[in-house]
């Protein structure tokens, strides 16, 4: 999963949450009735080719329409907005579908393997294959990177990084398709071994997917802090506003795709009370506005000049 094409711009908030969500329930749609081609292509050729790898690459994007279905359903259930028993709304509905999502991804990666390695031990088994699954190989594998630059373009468009996942996705497919299409190459060209090789090294890449997505969401639904770049640019916001002398003890965790922050705001200390809490109340809103930031806690501090001695003062909370 790549994430650096949306570090160029951090602070960009031309589109909301609702905008994000429309975009990428549409472009799964696409995803969806381009899987939906595949799967069936593939596992049916793959049977009647009497190839194992295009028959695990069918499967592999069987797994892909599942997973469309679970963004589909979180993007669904993270919109709806926040009630009593989720004061902080249901975003993080998308990290556990993400779990969900990893673990499937692991068993059907995992069962890959063991198949595969049945006909290693059993060489003689393989069949030669027929020549069509190389032409559905290469269809699926131009058909997987359209549809990653597709996604990606839209990812991009609407600066949304799980969008921008979610077209890596489609890239690592198209990867699958190409190492289906070479073991096939390898099977016609007199090296049955190549075939069930190929599904082999599809199913690792099932699973290794698998086993990243579930150990990202497990960390993110342990409020796993975003990465240091984000947190800059959240604290360079801060520290911009009109009235803020100083920022620490800044503080991130994920929601979904958003983050929740935590921030320590220090103001001159010779302003009101009234006059701090509204610095503190503009910081919120431009951090609100520049990132995608679901909410933000600020701790107002008192701020002195170092050179002069004054007695400690209390601090609010806005």
């Amino acid at each position: 999963m790549k994430y650096t094409e949306l570090a160029d711009d951090p602070e960009d908030a031309e589109h909301s949450p609702a905008e994000r969500i429309a975009a990428a329930s549409r472009s799964t749609w696409v995803s969806v009735g381009v899987n939906v081609v595949l799967t069936i292509t593939q596992i049916a050729i793959g049977i009647v080719a009497k190839s194992q790898g295009l028959i695990a690459d069918g499967i592999h994007s069987l797994s892909d329409l599942v997973a469309d279905f679970v963004v589909l359903l979180a993007s669904h259930h993270s919109k709806k907005d926040a009630d009593e028993d989720h004061p902080y709304g249901h975003q993080r509905f998308e990290n556990a579908a993400s779990l969900v999502l990893g673990t499937l991804l692991l068993v059907v990666g995992l069962g890959m393997l063991w198949s595969a390695a049945r006909k290693l031990e059993s060489p003689e088994t393989v069949q030669t294959v027929h020549v069509i699954a190389l032409w559905v190989a290469g269809g699926a594998l131009v058909a997987k990177e359209l549809l990653f630059r597709y996604m990606l373009s839209v990812a991009k468009r609407v600066k949304s990084s799980m969008l921008v996942a979610n077209a890596w996705h489609a890239r690592s497919d198209a990867a699958s398709s190409l190492v289906v299409g070479i073991g096939i190459i390898g099977n016609l060209a007199g090296y049955p071994i190549l075939d069930p090789i190929a599904a082999a090294i599809v199913g690792f890449m099932v699973t290794r997917m698998g086993w990243s997505f579930s150990w990202d969401a497990l960390h993110d639904l342990m409020d796993r802090a975003v990465d240091e770049q984000e947190v800059a640019a959240i604290r360079r916001t801060l520290t911009e506003t009109p009235g803020v002398c100083n920022v620490h003890d800044v503080r991130t965790r994920k929601m979904g795709d958003m983050i929740v922050v935590d921030a320590h705001i220090e103001v001159d200390a010779a302003i009101s009370v009234e006059a701090g809490h509204d610095i503190a109340v503009e910081a919120r809103q431009r951090v609100l506005q520049r990132h995608r930031v679901l909410n933000l806690m600020t701790h107002v501090d008192p701020w002195r000049r170092p050179d002069l001695d004054h007695a400690p003062s209390r601090s609010t909370v806005a």
